[in-house]
């Protein structure tokens, strides 16, 4: 019976289990249910905590429109490049022109002479 009393005692005395109730009615019902608590952990997993994550995705989809926009570019490239190739290849005169504008090849009887363009003499300019 002492015992018993103590028992009652103690447990009176311990206020956390009320406040714990208290708290515990705020939380609606289906916060409380066991498949929306693993279904919430499951989405916050997929979503931020996976490898491929929302911001890996977002990361991967710009990259994926700089690449396509590069390869517009290369592709536009290419194709001055070929047409520039079978110009090189069907007239002896698109050779003479190439060779003589990036090679600075000449003739037997011709001199060059290289002239700078104005922005170079301003640059030369500058460092002197």
């Amino acid at each position: 019976m002492v015992q018993i009393r103590a028992m009652n005692y103690l447990l009176t005395m311990n206020p956390k289990p009320k406040t714990m109730n208290r708290l515990l009615t705020y939380i609606p019902g289906f916060l409380k249910n066991k498949y929306f608590i693993s279904f919430a952990a499951f989405c916050v997993v997929l979503l931020f905590l996976d490898k491929n994550d929302i911001f890996s995705q977002y990361n991967r989809y710009k990259e994926l429109g700089q690449l396509q926009q590069s390869k517009k570019y290369f592709i536009s490239q290419i194709a001055s490049e070929r047409k520039d190739l079978e110009a090189l290849e069907s007239t002896p005169a698109a050779v003479e022109k190439v060779a003589r504008e990036k090679y600075f090849m000449k003739r037997d009887n011709e001199e060059i002479f290289l002239i700078p363009e104005n922005r170079d003499l301003n640059q030369a300019k500058t460092k002197n």
